[in-house]
């Protein structure tokens, strides 16, 4: 099943990032972004997110146009159905972490995995509050929070980059277990060219345009 297709995108700041990018996202699939600061990986991720709206182009989430979808129905499928992680973890400071998670775990009607939080080494640390975590914990915390909701799509932007190496491929591993487990996708943008690898496909965002290049 196709989970996101986005066609003929093109996206001006002061300059044009890009023109012309389509790409697809099937159930079970993992895609990576590269390509050097500031040609635009980020913004076609909030492009693909709906947190942005491109200049032109289109993008489909569930095979409904975003474009055509009312306020409600987009709030909802962002609340139900895409997952965003991000380099800063946007956690709650005055709660633990555990009150991170329930906040997530209310709004999305799940319930939260305990074995995850194990995996990710923040299961003792999960009364503590956000404050009183290092930047590491703080983005696992993120993470497992984001996975809480069960998101059909996981649009992850440099996930990394507060973990050491080894937590770093602990965690991208957790993601493909997800997203096979639950019958997801994931769209990944990274510096790190070999955690980007370890994803189905690879695209390098380059001179404007989307290459593949596994």
């Amino acid at each position: 099943m196709n989970l996101l297709s986005a066609k003929n995108l093109s996206h001006t700041f002061e300059y044009e990032l890009f023109s012309d990018i389509s790409m697809d996202l099937d159930e079970k699939e993992s895609i990576a972004i590269i390509g050097i600061s500031g040609s635009g990986k980020s913004t076609l991720l909030h492009i693909l997110s709906t947190l942005l709206t491109p200049d032109s182009g289109s993008v489909s989430l569930f095979a409904e146009d975003v474009s055509q979808m009312n306020k409600k129905r987009l709030a909802k499928i962002k609340r139900d159905s895409l997952g965003l992680v991000f380099q800063s973890h946007y956690l709650f400071k005055g709660f633990s972490a555990l009150e991170n998670l329930e906040v997530a775990a209310i709004l999305s009607g799940q319930d939260i995995d305990n074995e995850i939080l194990k995996r990710l080494n923040i299961y003792e640390a999960i009364n503590q509050k956000v404050t009183e975590l290092s930047g590491g914990q703080q983005q696992r915390v993120s993470i497992a929070r984001v996975l809480t909701k069960q998101p059909r799509i996981l649009f992850v932007d440099e996930p990394t980059g507060n973990l050491d190496k080894l937590t770093a491929h602990e965690v991208m591993e957790i993601f493909f277990e997800y997203i096979e487990k639950n019958s997801a996708g994931m769209v990944l943008v990274t510096h790190d060219e070999e955690l980007a690898f370890k994803c189905k496909k690879v695209y390098r965002l380059e001179n404007k345009k989307l290459v593949a290049v596994k």
